[in-house]
């Protein structure tokens, strides 16, 4: 059967994702195009709440019942909010793709919010945020990103704060899924052993109905960035530090040579070129990653170290002079050819996972309006040259990085 999805458009404009495979497991989901960045500054984590609440009651349902749906017959319910999108997903043993159905669709577009449920879930999202900022390793991503994009809807916490949590009402939530929970706005999809017309008439049957107009939520981009090197208290024995940059957005064609950039530096694997340098050589480091996290239309790339206190200026030396050497002259071939044997062969370990995979076509739908999946991504990494990976090394010397150091 054909890894590529069948992509129809109801008559309401929601686009319907379908892949026919063989398997006992149906992935069903809802891509929305809306995330932290797009919520109004006085209501600071109300993407997030809404991603919590609106399992708390429908039209036609309680709490108890929508949580029971799914994981009476083995299945599970879940979603998650980043800064540009939502995901709403499910997956079950096969045949109960129309019960999945009804149950994303009755969320989408009949979720009441009760005032009793809402008050009760803020508490449990208040203790979420605490428990981040209880913890430095990942408080620091959030302290970068403040700082790193100040100026527009990207530099808050997705979570928000204790105080503006406390102000969101079932109000609030309503609103929010009106503007942006619309059929221009959202990507439905699935992965079934049903043929794709089958899941077709599934879909125009519950997500039919749904008649909000289109979205055109219009986001600003961030002013330049203002370079900061920062030490600041947190109370800690260990050190936890970003050295990042920004970078292009997800739409640049450099993307492709960033990606490779990225994992040679301090992506997934042990053999990573920070974590032979830091940890394996030296043994300075616990942990040394690197990552882009990349928007619409601007991006980051991050490299994160923790280590003792006293290491961290001859962390931040070696990782200057790692990026240094890589804009200066390009990688040798056989170095290059390795990099992006090593991630291309990720791509397919990766894509072994169908629900993220269904997640990352459904996504890609939204953002460039096509179904980019890893065959598209392995090409276009084959295509890149050892000079481009030198090219977007420059955006990351250390002249243009900012550092962030939480004690």
């Amino acid at each position: 059967m054909s890894q590529i999805p069948t992509v129809f458009t109801l008559g309401n404009g929601l686009r319907v994702m379908v892949r026919q495979a063989d398997t006992l497991v149906s992935y069903i989901g809802v891509s929305i195009n809306a995330g932290s960045r797009d919520e109004d500054e006085s209501c600071h984590g109300l993407a997030h709440f809404v991603e919590h609440t609106i399992f708390k009651g429908t039209d036609r349902r309680r709490s108890f019942q929508i949580s029971d749906r799914m994981e009476s017959v083995g299945g599970d319910l879940n979603a998650y909010t980043s800064k540009e999108d939502t995901m709403v997903y499910t997956g079950a043993p096969a045949g109960y793709e129309e019960r999945a159905m009804d149950l994303l669709a009755d969320l989408i577009s009949s979720s009441r919010f009760p005032k009793d449920e809402i008050d009760r879930e803020r508490g449990v999202v208040i203790e979420e945020i605490k428990s981040y900022l209880d913890a430095p390793s990942e408080t620091v991503f959030d302290r970068f990103e403040d700082l790193a994009y100040a100026g527009c809807g990207l530099a808050h916490n997705i979570l928000g704060t204790p105080e503006s949590v406390e102000r969101l009402t079932g109000e609030d939530c309503r609103r929010f899924l009106d503007r942006f929970y619309t059929p221009g706005n959202m990507v439905v999809y699935c992965s079934s052993a049903l043929r794709p017309e089958k899941i077709l008439r599934l879909a125009e049957k519950y997500f039919s109905t749904l008649h909000y107009p289109l979205s055109r939520h219009v986001r600003t981009s961030p002013p330049a960035m203002e370079h900061f090197d920062l030490t600041e208290d947190f109370g800690t024995h260990q050190a936890n530090t970003i050295v990042g940059a920004r970078i292009m957005g997800k739409k640049d064609p450099r993307r492709f040579a960033m990606y490779l950039l990225n994992n040679y530096l301090g992506g997934a694997g042990m053999n990573s070129r920070l974590n032979r340098e830091l940890r394996e050589k030296r043994g300075y480091v616990y942990a040394v990653d690197s990552f882009t996290s990349m928007m619409s239309d601007i991006g980051l790339m991050q490299i994160y170290f923790g280590s003792d206190p006293s290491k961290v200026d001859k962390c931040r030396k070696i990782i200057a002079e790692e990026l240094d050497r890589l804009a200066q002259s390009p990688l040798s071939k056989t170095v290059f050819e390795k990099m992006k044997r090593q991630y291309c062969g990720q791509l397919i370990v990766a894509s072994d996972r169908t629900e993220n995979r269904m997640m990352s076509m459904a996504k890609s739908l939204l953002c460039y309006g096509e179904v980019k999946d890893i065959a598209h991504t392995a090409e276009r990494i084959r295509a890149v040259t050892a000079e481009e990976v030198r090219e977007v090394a420059e955006m990351l010397v250390p002249q243009n990085c900012s550092t962030l150091t939480l004690i």
